[in-house]
């Protein structure tokens, strides 16, 4: 329980925050606001469980100076950027209208704030889902990895890497046939948006790669390269964790379009999945169950494709939540039979 205390704070000072939002800004919903806000809170769990994973696996090899901001930092970059900032910044540049203007909007015009939002939902989805397929792909496609959960795909997957590049032509594969079953007029903003988060990924991943051979030949030595190793490895962990979070933000809006009860919802989800990734770092839990991380991948490949099927037919959130789910329960499974397997 000591893991979840902040996030039990933040659900109770949530519901606080709904129940007032909803009894005297919205004239009597008190309990509906609180009602909806949790289901936001157990989407938003059920769809980030393989995020806790992902980020594990890199904050075990950050210091922990690093993973202090990942949680301080990282929590108010999450909760107030992509849960409230983020929607409004979107419609704000999508509709040529001043912040402050979407912001009051959001506020005093809900339906027309959602309006806007659905216009952008294709290419924002396609960003974070082509960002997704390249942490997938980039995962299975190496040569160096040997641990196999699924061997029968996940060892062929491996010779991928012979061939330079090759997630990258498969990435682009994908947003070619998805970006055709796009309505016209977006097409073009789709494929931007696709580029845009296959660039955004060969770059974090690129400098971090860098930064982090050259920390292992200066391990001995306090330099700015660490401390800028340090800053990419958050930067990398941010922006997969926008990525993971973009489906949720716009999904919520099928709920509910008032912009209060979403980030509060979301945000309650958002620090128990930071907590539940606190706890699999601290007690090394991906060491202990060898599948954890393959499963995690396989979900994260599941999610990216859904977000991309999802720029031209709506997918429930439900489905996405359960494939993800379901990926880790197995994978958590076979991680324990087979340590009762190495055992006997």
């Amino acid at each position: 329980m000591k893991y979840f205390k902040s996030s039990i704070i933040t659900t109770i000072l949530g519901i606080i925050a709904a129940w007032f939002w909803g009894e005297h800004i919205l004239k009597g919903s008190g309990l509906t606001c609180i009602f909806i806000a949790l289901i936001l809170s157990v989407l938003e769990v059920s769809l980030s469980f393989d995020n806790a994973v992902i980020n594990a696996t890199k904050l075990e090899k950050m210091s922990p100076v690093w993973r202090h901001r990942f949680i301080t930092w990282g929590i108010l970059i999450a909760v107030f950027g992509m849960r409230l900032l983020f929607p409004i910044a979107v419609v704000s540049i999508f509709a040529k209208l001043s912040c402050l203007s979407v912001l009051n909007m959001a506020l005093n015009d809900a339906g027309q704030y959602a309006h806007y939002l659905e216009l952008t939902h294709a290419p924002i989805v396609m960003f974070g889902g082509t960002f997704l397929m390249m942490l997938f792909l980039s995962y299975f496609f190496n040569k160096d990895k040997d641990t196999h959960w699924i061997g029968c795909i996940e060892k062929p997957l491996t010779k991928c890497s012979n061939i330079n590049g090759f997630e990258i032509i498969t990435t682009l594969v994908f947003l070619l046939i998805t970006s055709r079953f796009v309505i016209f007029s977006q097409q073009k903003e789709v494929l931007i948006a696709g580029i845009c988060g296959i660039i955004t990924y060969l770059l974090i991943d690129g400098i971090s790669h860098a930064l982090e051979n050259q920390e292992e030949q200066r391990a001995k030595t306090l330099s700015s390269t660490v401390k800028g190793a340090g800053l990419i490895s958050f930067l990398y962990l941010e922006l997969i964790d926008a990525s993971f979070s973009l489906d949720g933000v716009l999904g919520a809006f099928a709920l509910s379009s008032d912009i209060i009860i979403i980030t509060i919802g979301l945000s309650i989800g958002a620090v128990f999945v930071r907590s539940l990734t606190i706890m699999l770092t601290e007690n090394k839990t991906l060491a202990q169950y060898r599948y954890l991380e393959n499963g995690a991948h396989w979900a994260i490949g599941a999610l990216s494709i859904i977000m991309m099927i999802s720029t031209f037919k709506e997918i429930p959130e439900i489905i996405t939540g359960l494939i993800g789910l379901t990926f880790i329960i197995m994978s958590f499974i076979s991680s324990i039979l087979h340590n009762k397997k190495k055992a006997s």
